[in-house]
């Protein structure tokens, strides 16, 4: 190492530029008087006794103020980064622990430069999922962060997952990590969104290889996300091979995310029964005042599922006969679709 880059590293330690040129005077010279340090260092004698005690302090010097006159003395420097080491080991959980708690749900952007944070950033949005988990990422990955997943199925969220990197001989287990899983032997950037409001996109070779140099953004915007699931649904969705769908709810429930409602109706639909809906939300086309739509389902039209009938990638409509005629039902933001749903309750029709 050159002095440029260990002069760099001592400023990373929080040493200003006189403590720098004190401290590798004080390592040239061994041991030495204040006096001479001073003029070796082109500082005053009076700097060098300051000094001297912060370093001490540190543990990078040993101050001989018994002795007439006074002497500094540098430590071995193996000794020194041994202590350095212990500190670090030490201060490493107390800081990790304080930066989970205080990891900000508000925080709209975060550049994530290694590979182990893009890990523990998807574990985390993962675990606070409530509604709906979008999730890309290499096979060889998934147990990393098979518990959160396998904790989102079960408390009712909405989990549509690709693994990527496929071989033609592995065994593909994804059994209670999604609601539907699919596999696919391309790469694919790892991708993730949490109820359409927060997220992650890291290049593939930054999760997969070391020292890459890549960066990954983790985002909390609630504009960002539905574009980052379209592009899922829309760009790699369709092109994975469907492995794995969890059975079917039983019924009566009522779904937050219309998604998940759709998923839900067509396995129910596919087993043979009759569905009935209720939507809780609003008319897109009139303002008729409407805030429920309740009916029969007789047509769906999703992608989530193989076979797909959708029209485009990320449309999912349950198509419901009313007392009043038929209608269509779409998620947030729905547009095409004559009501746009806030909530969707299903119930078996006896």
């Amino acid at each position: 190492m050159d002095d440029a880059a260990l002069v760099d590293l001592l400023e990373r330690f929080g040493f200003s530029d006189k403590e720098i040129d004190t401290y590798l005077t004080v390592l040239e010279l061994g041991e030495a008087k204040a006096s001479t340090i001073a003029d070796e260092a082109d500082v005053s004698k009076r700097y060098v006794y300051s000094i001297a005690e912060k370093l001490e302090d540190r543990g990078f010097v040993e101050v001989n103020d018994h002795a007439v006159p006074t002497t500094i003395r540098a430590r071995p420097p193996a000794d020194v980064v041994d202590s350095l080491s212990s500190d670090l080991d030490d201060m490493g959980p107390a800081l990790e622990a304080r930066f989970s708690r205080a990891a900000p749900r508000s925080e709209r952007f975060e550049v994530v430069k290694s590979r182990v944070t893009v890990i523990k950033r998807v574990s985390e949005l993962v675990a606070r999922g409530e509604t709906e988990v979008t999730l890309g990422l290499p096979y060889s990955l998934v147990e990393e962060v098979a518990d959160e997943l396998r904790a989102a199925v079960d408390r009712g969220v909405l989990v549509l997952l690709i693994v990527t990197g496929v071989g033609p001989t592995d065994e593909l287990d994804l059994s209670g990590l999604a609601s539907v899983a699919r596999a696919w032997e391309a790469p694919m950037p790892t991708m993730l969104t949490v109820d359409q409001s927060a997220g992650l996109v890291a290049p593939t070779e930054m999760v997969t290889r070391s020292n890459t140099g890549a960066q990954a953004i983790v985002f909390a915007q609630e504009q960002l996300g539905p574009v980052l699931v379209g592009s899922f649904l829309g760009n790699y969705w369709p092109m994975a091979a469907e492995t794995y769908t969890c059975d079917p709810d039983t019924l009566p429930a009522t779904y937050d995310d219309f998604r998940h409602a759709a998923l839900q109706a067509t396995m129910q639909v596919r087993a043979g029964r009759e569905v009935a809906a209720r939507a809780v939300g609003r008319s897109t086309h009139v303002e008729d005042g409407r805030t429920e739509l309740a009916g029969v389902v007789v047509d769906i039209r999703q992608g989530l599922l193989e076979p797909s009938n959708n029209s485009f990638p990320v449309e999912n409509a349950l198509i419901v006969e009313t007392e009043d005629g038929t209608f269509s039902v779409g998620g947030s933001g729905a547009f095409i679709e004559d009501f746009e749903a806030e909530t969707v309750e299903l119930r078996v029709v006896e």
